[in-house]
Protein backbone atom coordinates (compact mmCIF):
# COMPACT_ATOMS: atom_id res chain seq x y z
CA UNK A 1 0.00 0.00 0.00
CA UNK A 2 1.02 3.54 -0.34
CA UNK A 3 3.22 5.15 2.58
CA UNK A 4 0.52 7.92 2.74
CA UNK A 5 -1.31 6.17 5.27
CA UNK A 6 -2.47 7.47 8.78
CA UNK A 7 -2.96 6.29 12.21
CA UNK A 8 -5.70 8.20 14.11
CA UNK A 9 -4.98 7.24 17.15
CA UNK A 10 -2.02 7.06 19.83
CA UNK A 11 -0.28 8.64 22.48
CA UNK A 12 3.25 9.48 24.23
CA UNK A 13 4.82 9.26 27.37
CA UNK A 14 8.24 10.64 28.22
CA UNK A 15 11.24 10.34 28.21
CA UNK A 16 10.38 11.39 31.98
CA UNK A 17 13.16 12.80 32.98
CA UNK A 18 11.81 15.90 30.63
CA UNK A 19 8.32 15.16 30.31
CA UNK A 20 7.13 14.17 33.78
CA UNK A 21 3.84 12.92 34.31
CA UNK A 22 0.86 15.13 36.14
CA UNK A 23 1.36 14.53 40.31
CA UNK A 24 -2.22 14.23 40.12
CA UNK A 25 -2.75 10.90 37.64
CA UNK A 26 -5.40 8.01 37.54
CA UNK A 27 -2.67 5.55 35.65
CA UNK A 28 1.31 5.27 35.52
CA UNK A 29 2.36 4.27 32.08
CA UNK A 30 5.52 3.09 31.38
CA UNK A 31 7.08 5.23 28.67
CA UNK A 32 6.18 5.30 25.31
CA UNK A 33 8.39 7.69 23.03
CA UNK A 34 8.36 9.67 19.59
CA UNK A 35 11.00 7.48 17.95
CA UNK A 36 9.19 4.67 19.26
CA UNK A 37 6.52 5.82 17.68
CA UNK A 38 7.94 6.47 14.14
CA UNK A 39 9.74 3.64 14.24
CA UNK A 40 6.07 1.95 14.53
CA UNK A 41 4.48 3.74 11.84
CA UNK A 42 7.85 2.92 9.81
CA UNK A 43 6.67 -0.92 10.35
CA UNK A 44 3.37 -0.15 9.89
CA UNK A 45 4.22 1.40 5.86
CA UNK A 46 2.06 4.96 7.05
CA UNK A 47 3.21 8.09 7.12
CA UNK A 48 1.27 10.42 9.34
CA UNK A 49 -0.09 10.04 13.12
CA UNK A 50 -2.33 11.38 15.05
CA UNK A 51 -1.10 12.16 18.94
CA UNK A 52 -3.81 11.99 21.82
CA UNK A 53 -2.88 13.90 24.82
CA UNK A 54 -3.16 11.61 27.66
CA UNK A 55 -5.03 12.63 30.96
CA UNK A 56 -2.56 11.44 33.19
CA UNK A 57 0.15 14.49 31.60
CA UNK A 58 -2.67 16.93 33.06
CA UNK A 59 -2.54 20.71 31.23
CA UNK A 60 0.64 19.77 30.25
CA UNK A 61 0.95 20.09 26.55
CA UNK A 62 4.61 20.40 26.11
CA UNK A 63 5.25 16.54 24.93
CA UNK A 64 2.19 16.55 22.63
CA UNK A 65 3.44 20.22 21.16
CA UNK A 66 6.87 19.17 20.75
CA UNK A 67 6.45 16.15 18.67
CA UNK A 68 4.30 18.31 16.55
CA UNK A 69 6.71 20.72 16.34
CA UNK A 70 9.52 18.07 15.69
CA UNK A 71 7.65 15.73 13.05
CA UNK A 72 5.14 17.67 10.37
CA UNK A 73 3.76 14.22 9.49
CA UNK A 74 2.18 14.18 12.80
CA UNK A 75 -1.31 16.05 14.24
CA UNK A 76 -2.27 16.40 17.63
CA UNK A 77 -5.30 16.09 20.04
CA UNK A 78 -5.70 18.28 22.84
CA UNK A 79 -7.79 18.35 26.31
CA UNK A 80 -9.03 21.44 27.35
CA UNK A 81 -11.52 22.78 29.92
CA UNK A 82 -12.96 26.37 30.33
CA UNK A 83 -9.93 27.91 31.93
CA UNK A 84 -7.01 25.82 30.99
CA UNK A 85 -4.13 27.77 30.34
CA UNK A 86 -3.59 26.46 26.71
CA UNK A 87 -4.95 29.34 24.44
CA UNK A 88 -7.04 27.25 22.04
CA UNK A 89 -6.25 30.16 18.46
CA UNK A 90 -3.16 29.17 17.51
CA UNK A 91 -3.48 25.39 17.83
CA UNK A 92 -4.29 24.75 14.18
CA UNK A 93 -1.31 26.13 12.92
CA UNK A 94 0.54 24.23 15.12
CA UNK A 95 -1.16 20.26 14.22
CA UNK A 96 -3.61 20.50 16.70
CA UNK A 97 -7.21 19.49 14.97
CA UNK A 98 -9.18 18.49 18.19
CA UNK A 99 -9.98 18.89 21.50
CA UNK A 100 -10.64 15.41 23.27
CA UNK A 101 -13.87 15.23 25.75
CA UNK A 102 -14.76 11.98 27.86
CA UNK A 103 -18.74 10.72 28.65
CA UNK A 104 -18.26 7.21 29.81
CA UNK A 105 -21.43 5.23 31.54
CA UNK A 106 -20.18 2.74 34.49
CA UNK A 107 -16.96 4.63 34.86
CA UNK A 108 -17.84 6.87 37.99
CA UNK A 109 -15.97 10.11 37.07
CA UNK A 110 -13.75 10.74 34.47
CA UNK A 111 -9.70 10.30 34.82
CA UNK A 112 -7.97 12.81 36.62
CA UNK A 113 -6.86 15.32 33.82
CA UNK A 114 -9.49 14.25 31.38
CA UNK A 115 -12.33 17.16 29.97
CA UNK A 116 -16.11 16.34 30.62
CA UNK A 117 -19.34 16.81 28.33
CA UNK A 118 -19.96 19.41 30.60
CA UNK A 119 -16.81 20.97 29.19
CA UNK A 120 -17.66 20.48 25.79
CA UNK A 121 -20.65 21.92 25.84
CA UNK A 122 -19.20 25.25 27.29
CA UNK A 123 -15.95 25.38 24.81
CA UNK A 124 -18.17 24.04 21.83
CA UNK A 125 -18.35 27.68 20.13
CA UNK A 126 -14.24 28.74 20.62
CA UNK A 127 -13.24 25.05 18.92
CA UNK A 128 -15.43 26.20 16.18
CA UNK A 129 -13.64 29.53 16.40
CA UNK A 130 -10.37 27.91 16.32
CA UNK A 131 -11.27 25.57 12.91
CA UNK A 132 -10.43 22.77 15.85
CA UNK A 133 -13.19 19.67 16.17
CA UNK A 134 -14.42 17.74 18.94
CA UNK A 135 -13.51 14.13 19.87
CA UNK A 136 -15.43 12.19 22.38
CA UNK A 137 -14.41 8.92 24.13
CA UNK A 138 -18.26 7.09 25.04
CA UNK A 139 -19.86 4.12 24.61
CA UNK A 140 -22.81 3.06 23.27
CA UNK A 141 -24.14 2.93 26.71
CA UNK A 142 -24.04 6.83 27.45
CA UNK A 143 -24.46 7.88 23.73
CA UNK A 144 -28.33 7.76 23.17
CA UNK A 145 -28.16 10.26 25.87
CA UNK A 146 -26.17 12.93 24.50
CA UNK A 147 -26.88 12.42 20.71
CA UNK A 148 -29.28 14.94 20.18
CA UNK A 149 -27.09 17.47 21.46
CA UNK A 150 -24.08 16.31 19.83
CA UNK A 151 -26.04 16.47 16.28
CA UNK A 152 -26.54 20.39 17.18
CA UNK A 153 -22.90 20.94 18.35
CA UNK A 154 -20.64 23.59 16.18
CA UNK A 155 -18.15 21.21 15.40
CA UNK A 156 -17.49 17.74 13.98
CA UNK A 157 -16.98 15.00 16.56
CA UNK A 158 -14.85 12.66 16.34
CA UNK A 159 -15.95 9.32 18.49
CA UNK A 160 -12.75 6.82 19.31
CA UNK A 161 -13.13 3.13 19.98
CA UNK A 162 -15.50 2.49 17.80
CA UNK A 163 -18.24 4.10 20.26
CA UNK A 164 -17.17 1.47 23.17
CA UNK A 165 -19.92 -1.10 21.21
CA UNK A 166 -21.31 -3.96 23.33
CA UNK A 167 -20.29 -7.05 21.95
CA UNK A 168 -22.59 -8.84 23.84
CA UNK A 169 -25.13 -6.84 22.83
CA UNK A 170 -24.99 -6.96 19.26
CA UNK A 171 -25.30 -5.19 15.93
CA UNK A 172 -28.98 -4.55 17.04
CA UNK A 173 -28.35 -2.70 20.44
CA UNK A 174 -30.49 0.29 20.56
CA UNK A 175 -26.82 2.54 21.39
CA UNK A 176 -25.30 1.01 19.06
CA UNK A 177 -28.13 1.71 16.46
CA UNK A 178 -27.86 5.54 17.85
CA UNK A 179 -24.07 5.77 16.98
CA UNK A 180 -24.90 4.49 13.09
CA UNK A 181 -27.81 7.24 12.67
CA UNK A 182 -25.11 9.82 13.88
CA UNK A 183 -22.24 8.33 11.93
CA UNK A 184 -24.76 8.60 8.94
CA UNK A 185 -25.64 12.44 9.54
CA UNK A 186 -21.91 13.23 8.64
CA UNK A 187 -21.67 15.60 11.49
CA UNK A 188 -19.88 12.34 13.21
CA UNK A 189 -16.47 10.31 12.73
CA UNK A 190 -15.85 7.36 13.94
CA UNK A 191 -12.18 5.55 14.98
CA UNK A 192 -12.13 1.92 13.95
CA UNK A 193 -9.89 0.50 16.70
CA UNK A 194 -12.05 -2.53 17.99
CA UNK A 195 -9.89 -4.62 20.22
CA UNK A 196 -11.10 -2.93 23.62
CA UNK A 197 -14.17 -3.70 22.88
CA UNK A 198 -13.45 -7.57 22.45
CA UNK A 199 -10.92 -7.84 25.38
CA UNK A 200 -13.62 -10.70 26.70
CA UNK A 201 -15.41 -11.46 23.46
CA UNK A 202 -13.65 -15.59 22.73
CA UNK A 203 -12.94 -14.12 19.40
CA UNK A 204 -11.68 -10.78 18.08
CA UNK A 205 -14.10 -11.73 14.85
CA UNK A 206 -16.72 -10.76 16.83
CA UNK A 207 -15.80 -7.21 16.24
CA UNK A 208 -16.39 -8.08 12.48
CA UNK A 209 -20.13 -7.12 11.99
CA UNK A 210 -20.09 -3.97 13.96
CA UNK A 211 -17.09 -2.31 11.07
CA UNK A 212 -18.98 -3.46 8.34
CA UNK A 213 -22.48 -1.91 9.98
CA UNK A 214 -20.27 1.52 10.17
CA UNK A 215 -19.80 0.67 6.98
CA UNK A 216 -22.48 0.26 5.47
CA UNK A 217 -23.88 3.84 7.52
CA UNK A 218 -20.96 6.00 6.44
CA UNK A 219 -17.70 4.64 4.95
CA UNK A 220 -16.60 8.42 4.27
CA UNK A 221 -16.63 9.57 7.84
CA UNK A 222 -14.53 6.34 9.47
CA UNK A 223 -10.57 6.32 10.55
CA UNK A 224 -8.61 3.97 12.23
CA UNK A 225 -6.23 4.11 15.17
CA UNK A 226 -3.64 1.94 16.54
CA UNK A 227 -4.54 3.19 19.90
CA UNK A 228 -0.53 2.57 20.38
CA UNK A 229 0.73 1.92 23.33
CA UNK A 230 -2.66 0.21 24.75
CA UNK A 231 -2.68 1.37 28.05
CA UNK A 232 -3.89 -0.94 30.90
CA UNK A 233 -4.19 -4.04 28.41
CA UNK A 234 -1.72 -6.76 28.90
CA UNK A 235 -0.83 -8.61 27.33
CA UNK A 236 -0.70 -5.66 24.82
CA UNK A 237 -1.74 -6.32 21.14
CA UNK A 238 0.68 -6.03 18.24
CA UNK A 239 -0.48 -3.06 16.32
CA UNK A 240 0.40 -4.59 12.92
CA UNK A 241 -1.97 -7.58 14.21
CA UNK A 242 -4.86 -4.85 14.33
CA UNK A 243 -4.28 -3.25 11.09
CA UNK A 244 -4.37 -6.41 9.11
CA UNK A 245 -7.16 -7.38 10.95
CA UNK A 246 -9.24 -4.31 9.64
CA UNK A 247 -7.66 -4.68 6.66
CA UNK A 248 -9.52 -8.14 6.25
CA UNK A 249 -12.55 -6.76 7.55
CA UNK A 250 -13.06 -4.01 5.22
CA UNK A 251 -12.75 -6.60 2.68
CA UNK A 252 -11.07 -4.61 -0.35
CA UNK A 253 -7.79 -2.24 -0.95
CA UNK A 254 -10.53 0.26 -2.20
CA UNK A 255 -12.32 0.55 1.29
CA UNK A 256 -9.23 -0.06 3.34
CA UNK A 257 -7.43 2.90 1.10
CA UNK A 258 -10.57 5.25 1.88
CA UNK A 259 -10.00 4.86 5.56
CA UNK A 260 -6.49 4.18 5.75
CA UNK A 261 -5.57 7.84 3.43
CA UNK A 262 -8.68 9.70 2.45
CA UNK A 263 -10.48 10.24 5.04
CA UNK A 264 -7.93 11.01 7.37
CA UNK A 265 -6.00 13.33 5.20
CA UNK A 266 -10.07 15.36 4.71
CA UNK A 267 -9.85 15.35 9.09
CA UNK A 268 -6.61 15.55 10.04
CA UNK A 269 -4.38 17.17 6.79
Amino acid sequence: MSAAGWDCHAHLFGPYDRFPLAAERSYTPPEAVEAQYLALLARLGLANGVLVHPSAYGDDHSLLLTALANQSALRGVVVVRPGSPLPLGGLHAQGVRGARFSHRSGAGTNFAGSASFDDLRALAPALADAGLHAELWTDTAALPGIAAEIRALPVPVVIDHMGGFDVKAGVADPGFRTLLDLLATGKVWVKLCAYRNLLNAPDWQAGRPFQQAMVRANPERLVWGSDWPHLRVSPAPDAAQLLAMFREWAGSEALAGQVLRTNPQHLYG
